[in-house]
């Protein structure tokens, strides 16, 4: 390791908080909003429909300010102190338009956090494989995050309200702002008078910039195919529903252990370099999609779990530590924002509306015919593959 132990573990301690943030309350919301708050479908799909719209604007508002005006560190503290205050309000609401409003809020200032803990990690640490040895918390605390939530619920019973999720989520939210403050690194902006995200913006001039950019918005937005998908799809082929969520943890695991051992290692140019680690994360989604189109056998499905998460990694992770490797150090903040306004912003919420659509229109009566489902992003997914295998070239410089 490259860095003190000091610095790893306020690094690690951030980076482990903003995901358990958001693995608090986001795998289980639902079930509070459909069933004791008897919300609809629709209203429910745009109180979860706030955080991809929020990451839209908040991350370059957060990006301009690190970059330009404010030390990270406050930045953060700020932010997750103001989401923190917001998830407590928003527990103790049972109407839409309230709540939507309450989450709306959280989620701006929840996004605004996203880039700026991948920029301080880009900062503070140059070699890949400490910095993957930082990511890898982020897996590791949706996961652990699910199974603290589960045990809490089994001594004090608080599943039927389903509130729990975002006081979860607002305390987490609280202790990551006064770690924020007391223990993160404080880095000043660089100040150069340029406007940072403008600057951002200039490198998609780059044909090859463009086309990651381009490529990352649309992988990010088939990705949602999987995540509105997959259980309902187990359990028609015949996963009993009880095993279905055990099954899809398979990714995470696979997903941090790739982090650990693989990613840092892989992306040096004299091993994948970045357009080949890309281009083997857009290729396991793809084989993903293609197993799902052939739906059988049941075991295939369950154990082709894992390439959900090498393709996270060698892709939404290893893109984010190309584009860092590409931006100057004044505008590091920025550009992580551009890349969560493209991944998490515009390419998940549009993916879940295109989502949405096609199953829609894959539905027979109460069934769905997958083999529709499935072929889309695979076909999307084939392109992006070609385009980046044969166009990309993924060179940084130094």
């Amino acid at each position: 390791m490259t860095v003190s132990w000091d610095l790893y573990l306020a690094l690690s301690a951030a980076m482990f908080l903003e995901y358990a943030i958001w693995g608090a309350w986001a795998p289980v919301l639902a079930a509070r909003l459909l069933g004791p708050l008897k919300m609809s479908g629709k209203q429910t799909g745009w109180i979860y429909a706030t955080l991809p719209l929020a990451c839209i604007y908040a991350p370059l508002i957060s990006g301009a300010l690190a970059d330009a005006y404010l030390p990270i560190k406050w930045i953060l503290a700020g932010c997750q102190l103001a989401t923190g205050v917001f998830l407590l309000a928003a527990a103790n609401i049972r109407t839409f338009w309230p709540l939507f409003w309450v989450m709306l809020a959280q989620s701006t200032f929840y996004a605004a956090t996203l880039p700026l803990v991948n920029a301080i990690l880009f900062v503070n640490v140059k070699d890949a494989g400490t910095q993957a040895l930082v990511f890898l918390w982020a897996p590791v605390a949706w996961a652990l995050i699910g199974y603290v939530l589960t045990g809490w619920r089994w001594v004090f019973k608080t599943e039927r309200e389903g509130r729990d999720c975002l006081i979860f989520g607002g305390v987490l939210a609280i202790v990551m702002a006064l770690v924020c403050a007391a223990f993160l690194p404080t880095n000043e902006p660089a100040r150069t008078g340029e406007v940072p995200i403008l600057a951002a913006l200039s490198k998609l001039e780059s044909a090859d910039f463009l086309l990651f950019f381009i490529v990352s918005l649309a992988a990010a937005g088939m990705m949602q195919f999987y995540f509105l998908g997959s259980a309902r799809f187990m359990q028609d082929i015949g996963i009993a529903a009880q095993n279905v969520p055990g099954i899809m943890a398979i990714a995470q695991a696979v997903q941090a252990l790739a982090t650990w051992f693989l990613l840092g290692t892989v992306v040096k140019p004299e091993v994948l370099g970045y357009k080949w680690t890309l281009v083997v994360g857009l290729l396991s989604w793809l084989v993903l999609y293609i197993v799902y189109i052939l739906g059988k056998p049941r075991l295939l499905v369950a154990v082709i779990q894992a390439f959900h998460g090498l393709a996270y990694v060698f892709f939404m992770i290893a893109g984010q530590m190309y584009a860092n490797a590409v931006a100057e150090e004044a505008i590091r903040s920025s550009m992580q924002a551009l890349i969560f306004v493209a991944t998490t912003g515009v390419g998940l919420f549009l993916g879940t509306q295109l989502a949405g659509a096609v199953m829609d229109r894959a539905k027979v009566g109460e069934q769905f015919v997958w083999r529709r489902v499935w072929i889309v992003p695979a076909a999307i997914l084939a392109i992006c593959l070609v385009a980046m295998a044969v166009v990309f070239k993924g060179q940084v410089a130094g």
